[in-house]
């Protein structure tokens, strides 16, 4: 049954932008990271839109959590990115909003899908941050459609709500690594958060974080297979407390998995309060990425196999074997299913 009554026609938007130099990696191709901020914004403007059309607060929806986030094509230099964004769920708290990009090449007017994703908002009172607002409900096509979005707000709270609680530390690596090791792929970097990349209340805009995120999963990427790696699909990005301006941001990344033509990576987020310096260092954001390697001709490269060392490494080892077993799966179930 429907948590709430339907009221409101399901919303929907449409963002075009030319992708510039400073949007590509360092091999032509439209960076993965900026791509993840697209859809986000594309995400945050509908949600933030759709959750103040009705009397009282004025909000503005937090981003909660980033389900699997497939590249299916890459884009380029030149070429203009569609992204399109639905609202497909709401419950009396939370927005779920489905996001499809396509590239166009402008000269000859061919498009591709490139990139299909799902993204969870929260209403936050601009008020008080703390404050979490009801959503306004939409209607649906069908019963079964909003039954369909209710068993999918569910599966994305509980298993959210297990992420959780994973807060293990990201020791730092050995003096002298050997090649193909976690060490000695594992990358970090440090991020003033400044004015350019907050939004209402100072606070981050999530698409720069992801953003953040996959560039240290490409670093990490790049130094294992020391070969040119794209952004094959994102597992899922949690994000578990907020980020105010004039934090410190550590974004750490490892690599917990390899196929035979695949790596997963794992990239987590803490954040240091520098203004409020009463307040401790915490867990913000969380996710695992995975990048194949490329030729120069874009044709996929074996990924060299993770040399693991420990009890630990090989129980993160085992737990990413699990997730792309999962993964292929789904996609071998996806592919038999009749058009």
């Amino acid at each position: 049954m429907s948590e709430h009554k339907s009221s409101v026609t399901v919303p929907s938007l449409q963002l075009c932008r030319l992708m510039r130099p400073d949007d590509a990696n360092i091999f032509g191709s439209v960076h993965g990271g900026t791509i993840l901020r697209m859809i986000e914004e594309a995400g945050g403007i509908i949600s933030t839109r759709h959750c103040n059309t009705q009397d009282g607060d004025r909000c503005v929806a937090a981003l909660g959590r980033v389900e699997k986030t497939e590249f299916l094509s890459p884009m380029f230099i030149g070429e203009v990115a569609h992204v399109c964004a639905e609202i497909t769920y709401t419950s009396q708290h939370s927005v779920e909003v489905q996001v499809h990009v396509m590239s166009e090449n402008v000269l000859t007017g061919a498009k591709k899908v490139t990139n299909k994703a799902a993204l969870w908002y929260v209403p936050c009172s601009l008020k008080n941050v703390d404050k979490i607002l009801d959503v306004p409900p939409i209607k649906y096509a069908s019963p079964e459609q909003e039954e369909a979005g209710r068993k999918r707000h569910e599966v994305q709270k509980t298993v959210r709500l297990n992420t959780k609680e994973r807060n293990e530390e990201v020791p730092p690596p050995a003096s002298k690594p050997e090649p193909h090791t976690v060490g000695f792929s594992q990358s970090s970097l440090i991020h003033l958060v400044g004015p350019n990349d907050c939004m209402f209340n100072d606070f981050v805009n999530g698409g720069v974080t992801m953003k953040l995120m996959d560039e240290v999963a490409g670093i990490v990427g790049a130094r294992h297979c020391n070969t040119r790696i794209v952004t094959a699909c994102v597992d899922a990005i949690n994000f578990h407390r907020k980020i105010k301006k004039g934090s410190l941001l550590k974004v750490q990344g490892r690599i917990t998995f390899t196929s035979p033509r695949s790596m997963e990576i794992q990239v987590i987020v803490d954040v240091e309060p520098l203004i409020e310096a009463d307040k401790a260092t915490y867990r913000a954001v969380s996710a695992f990425f995975t990048f194949i390697s490329l030729d120069k001709d874009n044709r996929p490269l074996p990924v060299p196999l993770l040399k693991v060392e420990g009890e630990e490494e090989q129980r993160r080892f085992e737990e990413g074997k699990e997730r792309y077993l999962q993964n292929k799966a789904r996609r071998i179930a996806d592919s038999q299913v009749a058009p």
